[in-house]
């Protein structure tokens, strides 16, 4: 019973020579892969009882009927703490023995970093501090896995090494490589000298508190993970015609490079506000009389999906209302037309984007209860979580009892 692994089918390309995807639709089909036929060998070939491991990064990739073949596990990516363990086990005394810092270990047994013996030539004071790795793993590699880290922690090596030769030979360096503290320990206040500066900077745009009106901060799952997204609306100003009059009024306008999706949400939105504000202030016309311009910042980013309804809404909400939102409160949730909240996908990578951002207060759909129940406990420590079943939760959260 082999056992074969394609790695990363959702990279699949078709050209001139044919769709491997159509192949694999008789591959993995097991009604027909006992009498599969190889156009090369052109004899028939009983792989049933093989088991097809198949990898991917985007569901989205994958063609429809390929997919409906195969039995989908999701697995989430590391968070801070897994890194931090899996840089300090594995990934820090593998590059020091690549790199000539370390020896060998003996009868292939590997040491983690506290217990690996360093050439005699290299520093004794040499280390990659604690603080360093957790630096590199908030502000510099956010991705899903840990190739990225491992390639910034070579870097590092790499050039400790270049600076022991060279001061050990007399050698001269550039500018660049030249050791520039008076210490072996790499921590997080001397990073910089050997990776450059941080990729990723505060996930907060505001740290004002209260937000301004109209402001909400959503919760948002990407390729990298988790990520906290800002919600802004704003009143469009128009002049008055000639009977004093507003010109315009109940249109939505948005911005952001959103997705169709994204598109039809802050549409849904707009209708559960204008709903809600008919409720709360029954001789309310403020959307009839004034046009909103809804934007998402980090305009060339495409974003799509559904789970920022509730954060659209309640941007509106605030806007109409003159309401702030406090400025550790984040949010995620699918909204219907009639104001239910509806689950989403991501729950942890989002609790991970929010502890980052130093969120306090967090507002998931009733629906992901048992995804964040599930979560380990370090991550959910500290953190205020309401669920909500329907809108008037995401309401009293955020603005307080009617």
């Amino acid at each position: 019973n082999p056992l074969v692994l394609i790695d990363e089918i959702d990279k699949l390309g078709h050209g001139h020579r044919g769709d491997p995807a159509a192949a694999l639709l008789e591959v993995l089909d097991p009604s027909q892969n006992d009498t599969f036929r190889d156009h090369f060998l052109d004899v028939p070939v009983d792989i049933s009882k093989v088991l097809f491991m198949c990898t991917a990064n985007d569901m989205e990739y994958i063609p429809g009927p390929l997919r409906d073949r195969m039995e989908i596990i999701r697995l989430s990516g590391y968070d801070v703490p897994e890194k931090i363990a899996i840089a300090e086990q594995f990934l820090l005394p593998k590059a020091l023995r690549e790199c000539g810092l370390a020896k060998e270990d003996e009868e292939g047994v590997e040491k983690v970093m506290n217990d690996i013996t360093l050439q005699d030539k290299v520093p004794a004071s040499l280390e990659i501090d604690r603080s360093a790795i957790e630096h590199l793993v908030r502000w510099y590699c956010r991705e899903a896995g840990v190739r990225n880290l491992n390639k910034h922690i070579e870097k590092v090596i790499r050039k400790l090494a270049l600076q022991i030769v060279a001061e050990d030979e007399g050698a001269e360096l550039t500018e660049k490589s030249t050791r520039k503290s008076n210490t072996w320990v790499v921590s997080k206040d001397n990073l910089e000298e050997y990776v450059g500066k941080a990729i990723f900077t505060s996930d907060r745009l505001y740290d004002k508190d209260p937000l301004p009106h109209g402001i909400v901060m959503g919760l948002a799952w990407t390729s990298m993970g988790g990520c906290a997204l800002y919600i802004e609306t704003q009143v469009i100003k128009r002049g008055v015609d000639s009977e004093g009059k507003p010109k315009g009024g109940g249109m939505l306008k948005v911005t952001g490079q959103l997705g169709n999706v994204m598109e039809e949400s802050s549409q849904i939105a707009y209708t559960v506000a204008r709903a809600r504000l008919d409720s709360d202030l029954a001789s309310s016309s403020y959307f009839d009389n004034i046009d909103i311009h809804m934007h998402v910042p980090e305009g060339a980013t495409p974003k799509d999906g559904p789970s920022a309804g509730v954060t659209m809404t309640t941007a509106m909400l605030s806007l109409a209302l003159g309401k702030p939102v406090k400025n550790d409160l984040a949010m995620t949730g699918e909204i219907s037309l009639t104001g239910k909240v509806l689950p989403v996908g991501g729950i942890k990578e989002k609790t991970m984007a929010a502890r980052r951002a130093g969120i306090k207060c967090i507002v998931f759909p009733a629906g992901n209860r048992r995804d964040f129940d599930e979560m380990p406990e370090y991550l959910k420590e500290g953190l205020e979580v309401h669920f909500a079943d329907d809108y008037s939760t995401v309401y009293e959260v955020a603005f307080g009892p009617k």
